[in-house]
């Protein structure tokens, strides 16, 4: 059966207040209808998604699989819908949404698609906090944002990826440094100071592995930042070399001001997306800035078509 022809909020609303009250009975009761026609609409429903989605226990009904995932996904278009409505009886159209933002994503992506979206919105009201990976996958997991935008965690369970494009971490230099006329440039890495993510970024393993990978498991950064005015001034007034991702410095080495040591090596790239809680309800307004951070990121992969919300 077509069901986007024939599924009538009628038929969510009854299936939900089945399921609450485990009972036709009650819930007839309820939607204020008759006991057959709350039977009658269940029976619609499974035929137009063309599963059952109750067991009879007793004299009462009960949730199977089938029913439990049609729920979570039923109950959370139905909350959108009463807030679409309370929306509007207030006159308050503006849209709300909360990003998180790892550094990777903060100098580009995430201002490019923001002022897509608020062009897009113009009563939309966009609230970007900036922060260490463990706070904002905290804040995530808490609900205080809404999605986290940057790098791969490694270890996020709770948390739905999306990846957008692939980035490298880079290792930048001062215009002039002396490791940038070297013919090998990576033996020379461990005579310079360097400057390495933290141990709480998510790029911090990734420059792990890259350093054991070239036989200095055990050097260490004499500084330890992830913050562009930070790392961009120590790295411009002195010698030190700076493990960073491509995004944080896009400007400075389109601009020359950094130069990047020509380092190819597959351990310094990853992924860049879009994290969601799993526990996470269906939200309009994520999904629409969803879509103009994956029209912001074509231009980065061109090959990549995105992924359809």
């Amino acid at each position: 059966m077509d069901w986007d022809s024939h599924l009538r909020l009628r038929h969510v609303r009854c299936f939900l207040e089945i399921a609450r009250t485990e009972s036709v009975s009650q819930a007839a009761s309820r939607l204020n209808v008759t006991q057959p026609a709350v039977s009658r609409t269940l029976g619609e429903l499974e035929e137009i998604l063309g599963a059952r989605l109750f067991d009879r226990v007793g004299r009462g009904l009960r949730l199977n699989q089938a029913g439990r995932v049609f729920q979570s996904h039923a109950a959370a278009s139905m909350t959108e819908l009463m807030r679409g409505r309370d929306r509007l009886s207030k006159s308050d159209l503006a849209v709300r949404l909360s990003v998180g933002v790892l550094p990777t994503a903060a100098a580009d992506l995430v201002p490019r698609a923001a002022l897509s979206f608020r062009e897009a919105n113009p009563n939309a009201r966009l609230r970007i906090a900036t922060g260490p990976n463990w706070l904002l996958f905290n804040q995530l997991r808490d609900g205080e944002v809404d999605l986290v935008v940057g790098r791969m965690p490694e270890g996020s369970g709770g948390a739905v990826f999306e990846q957008l494009y692939t980035e490298d971490v880079v290792l930048v230099a001062r215009p002039g440094h002396p490791i940038l006329g070297a013919a090998r440039p990576v033996p020379q890495i461990a005579d310079y100071p360097l400057i390495t993510p933290p141990g709480g970024a998510v790029i911090a393993g990734t420059v792990e592995r890259y350093l054991a990978s070239i036989g200095l498991p055990e050097m260490r950064g004499a500084f330890e930042t992830v913050a562009l005015p930070v790392g961009r001034k120590i790295v411009q007034a002195s010698d030190a070399l700076w493990f960073i991702s491509r995004g944080v410095v896009t400007d400075e080495l389109g601009h020359g001001t950094l130069v990047a040591v020509n380092l190819t090596s597959p351990l310094l790239a990853g992924p860049v997306g879009i994290s969601v809680s799993r526990s996470a309800p269906l939200s309009v307004e994520r999904s629409l800035f969803a879509e103009h951070l994956r029209r912001a990121a074509r231009p980065a992969n061109p090959a990549d078509p995105g992924i359809a919300p």
